[in-house]
């Protein structure tokens, strides 16, 4: 399953996505996943969480984190729950693409029993409406 984390800058996003890390980490028989732009949440997600932080590995654009998320499903069997925080950040052109994005992963998820978690900066409004089938939103 793939949900939303939907609203503007400054609206508790993040601290939701980290309580749903540390959440998923306390309730999963395997691992935790969180990416990110930066290293700003190390201090807040639990150590047992895996942390990546996309700049090192030169991760932009929805191509490209897609390969990098599917990577994740195919080498690691025991990943529960992959969590993304700030997806326009890493993928500039916003909701540009998020559509066909949002689509493959559901994918993935479902070939990879894996729950994804997206955080996204923007209101609901400005998304395409077919996100509402694919999509739980929080």
């Amino acid at each position: 399953m793939v949900t939303l984390l939907i609203g503007k800058k400054g609206s508790g996003k993040t601290k939701k996505l980290i309580a749903l890390a540390n959440e998923a980490v306390a309730a999963s028989a395997g691992n935790v996943v969180v990416i990110e732009k930066g290293a700003k949440l190390t201090y807040d997600v639990t150590h047992k969480a895996r942390l990546i932080d996309t700049e090192q590995y030169l991760i932009e654009g929805y191509d490209m984190l897609f390969g990098f998320i599917s990577g994740i499903c195919a080498g690691n069997y025991d990943v529960t729950d992959i969590l993304v925080d700030s997806t326009f950040k890493i993928c500039p052109t916003g909701v540009d693409g998020v559509e066909t994005f949002t689509k493959k992963l559901q994918e993935l998820s479902e070939a990879s029993s894996t729950n994804i978690v997206l955080l996204i900066s923007a209101e609901e409004s400005e998304l395409p409406e077919s996100i509402n089938a694919v999509c739980q939103k929080v």
